[in-house]
């Protein structure tokens, strides 16, 4: 399964988050997109896991509470055909 995480925080918890995505390791900090020098502190990542329950151990115990998880899907042509 394929999902969008949005890790929302302030300004203020910031420097800790990154802090700490960055203390699991490289690879989970290449997960992550961040919008925070633009204004927007907002890390985005999309992710392969078996549930939304794996998403979620990505962000910070801290600030899972704020943390939005969307399924995503792809369509075939056919599909898209499909829903006419």
């Amino acid at each position: 399964m394929r999902y969008l995480l949005e890790s929302p925080h302030t300004k203020e918890e910031c420097l800790r988050e990154l802090d700490e995505i960055l203390e699991e390791g490289a690879d989970v900090l290449n997960k992550f997109n961040w919008a925070c020098a633009s204004g927007e502190h907002t890390g985005y990542a999309i992710v392969d896991a078996r549930d939304e329950s794996e998403v979620l151990t990505m962000v910070p115990a801290f600030i899972r509470n704020k943390a939005k998880i969307i399924k995503l899907a792809q369509f075939t042509p056919e599909q898209i055909r499909s829903f006419h």
